[in-house]
C-alpha cells in the first residue's frame, strides 16, 4: 500500500471539512510569496506570515498569493479564515489526490488542477496538483512543490506584456489555468516523439525493453488522461459565465482555453489508440521475427534431409556391398551429395524461399 493511502485513513471518523494532507510533503517549509500590481506598477517578495498576505489584499490592486507546500494545515486554516474561505476547500485544497474540478461560491471561485511533467524519458510522468481561490482583489494559488510552474505569467506581469496588469483577478486566473493547458502540449510533444521512435524500434527491434518502454508509455497516457478530461468540465464551468466574478471580457479568453483542452483530449485519445495498436505491432513483429528464425532452421534442416540419407545406406554394416570395393565409390557419393545440395539451393532460391 502506497504512502499516500495509507495516510488516507489518517481522515477516517474525523469531521467533514478538516484540513488532513495526503500525499508527499515536498517542500521542508512553506513558501509564501505575495506578488501586488495594477496598471502602472507592480511588487513582489517573500512573505513569512499569513497576516502579510492578509493585509496586502486591497482594492486598488490585484493581489496574487502564492503558496508552495501543503503539508502545513494550519497556515491552510489560517488563510481561510482571514478570507471566509469554506472548510471543505481547504480540505480539498490538502488532499492532493484531489480530481480537478471547478466549484461557484458566493464570494470566490475554487478550482483544482494537474500539472503534468516529463522528468525523463525512462520515468513516469511527475503529477503535481494546483489548486485556485479567485476573488474580487486576490488569486490564491497551492502548489504542491517549490517549482515555480507559472514562472511565464510573473514575467508577464513584471513586464506589463498584454492585458495582464489592466484587467481584474478573473484574467489572472485564465492566464494561470491557460499555462497549466498549455504545459500540457509540451508533455504531448515529448510522449509523441518518444512514441514515434517506439514504433520504429518495434518494427527493427521487437526486444523486452521496447516492450517495456510501451508499458511505461500507456501508463503515461492513463495518467494524463485522467488529468485532462475532468478539465474540460473545470473551463466548461467557467466558459459559461455562472460566477458574478467573472466578466464578459474573459469569458472569451476561457473559450479560447476550452478549445485547447478539446485539441489536447483529442491528440491524448489518438496517442492512446496509436499505443494500443503497437503492442499489436511489436506482437506481429516478434512472430515474423521467430518464422524468419524458424525458416532459416526448415531449410538447413531440408537440405541435409538428403545427405543424411546417403550417408545412413552406406553407414549399414552388410558385408556384401556393391560400391564398398570400388575405388571412386567414395568422391562420386560427395559429388553427389553436393549436387544435390546445389540442386535444392537452386529449387529455393526459383520458388523465392530464400
Amino acid at each position: 500500500m502506497s504512502k499516500s493511502l495509507r495516510k488516507r485513513s489518517k481522515k477516517s471518523g474525523l469531521p467533514p471539512g478538516t484540513p488532513v494532507h495526503i500525499g508527499v510533503q515536498k517542500t521542508d517549509q512553506p513558501i509564501l510569496t505575495l506578488l501586488t500590481y495594477q496598471k502602472t506598477s507592480v511588487q513582489e517578495q517573500t512573505v513569512s506570515t499569513v497576516e502579510e498576505c492578509l493585509q496586502a489584499i486591497a482594492e486598488d490592486h490585484v493581489t496574487w498569493i502564492s503558496v508552495k507546500g501543503l503539508h502545513d494545515t494550519e497556515l491552510l486554516q489560517k488563510l481561510a479564515d482571514g478570507l471566509h474561505i469554506h472548510p471543505l476547500v481547504i480540505e480539498d485544497i490538502a488532499n492532493t489526490e484531489q480530481r480537478p474540478k471547478a466549484e461557484a461560491y458566493e464570494t470566490y471561485n475554487f478550482l483544482v488542477l494537474k500539472w503534468i511533467q516529463q522528468v525523463s524519458e525512462s520515468e513516469a510522468l511527475a503529477i503535481e496538483q494546483v489548486s485556485m481561490i479567485q476573488g474580487p482583489d486576490y488569486v490564491m494559488t497551492f502548489e504542491e512543490g517549490p517549482l515555480d510552474i507559472f514562472q511565464a505569467v510573473r514575467t508577464r506581469i513584471h513586464g506589463g506584456k498584454g492585458h495582464i496588469r489592466s484587467l481584474s483577478t478573473d484574467f489572472l486566473m485564465y492566464a494561470l489555468l491557460d499555462a497549466v493547458v498549455d504545459h500540457y502540449f509540451v508533455v504531448l510533444e515529448a510522449l509523441g516523439e518518444g512514441i514515434e521512435s517506439l514504433e520504429d524500434h518495434l518494427i527493427a527491434n521487437p526486444n523486452p525493453e521496447n516492450l517495456s518502454r510501451l508499458h511505461r508509455l500507456k501508463r503515461d497516457m492513463i495518467l494524463l488522461r485522467k488529468s485532462v478530461w475532468p478539465c474540460r468540465e473545470v473551463i466548461a464551468h467557467l466558459e459559461r459565465g455562472d460566477s458574478t466574478l467573472l466578466t464578459q471580457a474573459t469569458t472569451v479568453y476561457f473559450r479560447d482555453v476550452y478549445d485547447h483542452t478539446i485539441q489536447v483530449i483529442e491528440t491524448t485519445e489518438s496517442y492512446r489508440d496509436m499505443l494500443a495498436g503497437m503492442l499489436d505491432i511489436y506482437l506481429t513483429s516478434l512472430s515474423n521475427k521467430l518464422n524468419e528464425t524458424m525458416k532459416v532452421l526448415t531449410i538447413i534442416a531440408t537440405l541435409f534431409i538428403p545427405l543424411t540419407f546417403i550417408v545412413g545406406l552406406y553407414g549399414m554394416n552388410f558385408r556384401y556391398m556393391p560400391e564398398l570395393e570400388w575405388h571412386w565409390g567414395y568422391p562420386v557419393v560427395l559429388l553427389v551429395m553436393g549436387i544435390l545440395a546445389a540442386g535444392m539451393i537452386w529449387f529455393f532460391k526459383k520458388k523465392r524461399w530464400l
